[in-house]
């Protein structure tokens, strides 16, 4: 989604109408990255209610970073909580991938969910066989 200039609503309406064979889609240059946050405990049993602080302040790391809501929901205060196992995708786009990660794990480190995890090693393989090729 970070990439894609194509006009998303022109998208779906072409694949509602059965019509996608008449579309092309055009990409910016650059790569993007997503780290799913997720509530402790998943994928087996986790707690749902649990607030989650700092979003605006995690989009604020970059141009081109956001925050993709999956599992949260609003409480009665009006805080983000998380309502699902698979709750966030933040998401960043770079000049290169590795640029992208940086940029991702940054506004994930802001976000204030003590309850909630992400994995520390995302696009490790595909940056190690970039790094490999160029050396």
């Amino acid at each position: 989604m970070m990439r894609l200039e194509s006009d998303l609503a022109q998208v779906l309406l072409a694949a509602c109408r059965g019509e996608l064979g008449g579309v092309s889609l055009s990409w910016s240059p650059g790569s993007a990255m997503v780290i799913v946050m997720a509530s402790n405990g998943y994928p087996g049993s986790y707690e749902k209610g649990t607030i989650i602080k700092n979003l605006e302040e995690a989009e604020l790391i970059g141009p081109m970073v956001k925050i993709f809501h999956a599992g949260t929901a609003l409480d009665s205060e009006g805080n983000f909580i998380a309502n699902g196992g698979r709750v966030l995708g933040v998401t960043a786009k770079g000049k290169d991938l590795a640029e992208a990660r940086d940029k991702a794990y940054k506004a994930s480190d802001v976000i204030d969910w003590p309850e909630g995890f992400f994995p520390r090693d995302i696009g490790w393989r595909a940056l190690s066989h970039i790094y490999t090729k160029t050396s």
